[in-house]
């Protein structure tokens, strides 16, 4: 179980979180909705350690993450995909792969796993990252997130820009990997795309968690989305 116990972080003196607390459990994906500007990347890179933590702390089972650099997140168990994916773009896909192999010391059989779930990527393993087109770009980034093996994978915007059928693809992947036990934290702001694969919804405003709904609820009633995501 990942778990945020009234966690308060920013960048610098700009506090953006303010005592959010958030739980996401093995075989589950929580979707965080929120308006732009609302904290939902800050969240993420405050997991991943990426921003020092003002108060609370950050959980994975038994391991506090906020108790370790950035660099032992990974090796915890916690794989990311940001906005923007950050890959290495003059490295070719194989190196990508190799790199995300690295943090936990796995080996080829766990390349091959993640070769299976996005074959596409098998034809190209000798290109550099910058030639592949978006939506493969945005498998790479996944693939080097689960060649880490996560206990939990941290999904912002992953499918921002695709086109629909990268966009099936993607979404097939994330919750095949539920199935498997992983718990996933997705960041997406298009609603009807989060309802179909959710299990629950947590809405995130100025920095501070709103209410926490099963996707069922929210769909029997969206009055939440307009209170915490309509303009």
């Amino acid at each position: 179980m990942l778990r945020l116990d009234k966690v308060s972080a920013g960048y610098g003196r700009a506090q953006v979180l303010h005592d959010l607390s958030l739980e996401v459990t093995a075989g589950e994906i929580i979707c965080l909705l929120g308006r732009n500007g609302a904290g939902k990347s800050t969240t993420m890179r405050a997991i991943m350690g990426h921003l020092p933590l003002m108060s609370g702390k950050i959980w994975l089972d038994d391991t506090e993450l906020s108790a370790l650099p950035p660099h032992n997140v990974p090796r915890a168990g916690v794989g990311y995909v940001p906005q923007g994916r950050r890959l290495f773009a003059e490295l070719s896909v194989a190196q990508n792969l190799e790199i995300g192999l690295r943090a936990r010391g796995n080996g080829p059989e766990v390349r091959e796993d993640v070769l299976t779930l996005f074959p596409r990527l098998r034809e190209r393993l000798g290109q550099k990252a910058q030639t592949l087109s978006g939506g493969e770009q945005q498998m790479l980034a996944m693939a080097r997130a689960l060649c880490l093996r996560p206990d939990v994978l941290l999904l912002d915007e992953p499918t921002e820009g695709l086109q629909p059928s990268m966009i099936a693809a993607i979404r097939e992947v994330i919750t095949g990997l539920r199935d498997t036990g992983v718990a996933v934290l997705l960041v997406e702001q298009r609603i009807d795309a989060v309802l179909d694969i959710a299990n629950r919804v947590a809405f995130i405003e100025n920095g501070k968690g709103g209410p926490i709904m099963s996707a069922e609820a929210l769909r029997a009633d969206r009055s939440a989305v307009e209170r915490y995501v309509g303009v």
